[in-house]
């Protein structure tokens, strides 16, 4: 038994790993709105920052205006800072571009995304970053366990994972 248990977990190491793509299709106007940030691997901008609530706007130009409001640590002041967000140019799948600083555009791939816009998972073609967010601030612990498998799968290192929110 403990032999077929070891075969079975090598030959499992060889398995393709999920792709790590952006969802075929976005409706822009449903992504509007306000997401909290549960669980990150943060950016560079994001890096200690917590109780991360993020709001699009799109704009009659085509894009999101964002605007992140955040605590540092130890501090309950609430800081905020403005983006924007840019859809592909067929602007109906996960494919955007943030732009934190003109003219720099960085990939932010929706690789998740529930039917009905509950949740949404946000990552990078390269694994850099990763953020599981929800409408609101609590997401029920089987959804969150099975989003995390499937980050696993995609080659995200979901041990560097950190909440958010308490709670």
């Amino acid at each position: 038994m403990k032999t077929i248990c070891s075969i079975l977990l090598m030959l499992s190491s060889y398995l393709p790993m999920e792709k790590n793509a952006p969802v075929a299709k976005l409706d822009l106007k449903k992504y509007s709105g306000t997401w909290y940030s549960l669980y990150s691997i943060p950016t560079i901008f994001d890096k200690g920052s917590r109780e991360t609530t993020t709001k699009y706007t799109l704009n009659k130009d085509g894009f999101y205006n964002v605007l992140t409001t955040y605590k540092k640590p130890n501090d309950e002041k609430i800081y905020s800072r403005n983006s924007k967000m840019f859809p592909s140019d067929e602007g109906n799948n996960g494919e955007l571009q943030a732009q934190f600083i003109w003219p720099i555009k960085v990939d932010y791939w929706i690789i998740e995304l529930a039917e009905d816009y509950s949740y949404v998972v946000v990552g990078h073609p390269d694994h850099k970053f990763l953020f599981i967010m929800s409408r609101n601030q609590t997401m029920p612990k089987k959804t969150h366990d099975e989003i995390v498998a499937r980050c696993k799968a995609k080659g995200y290192e979901v041990s560097k994972l950190t909440a958010q929110f308490k709670g």
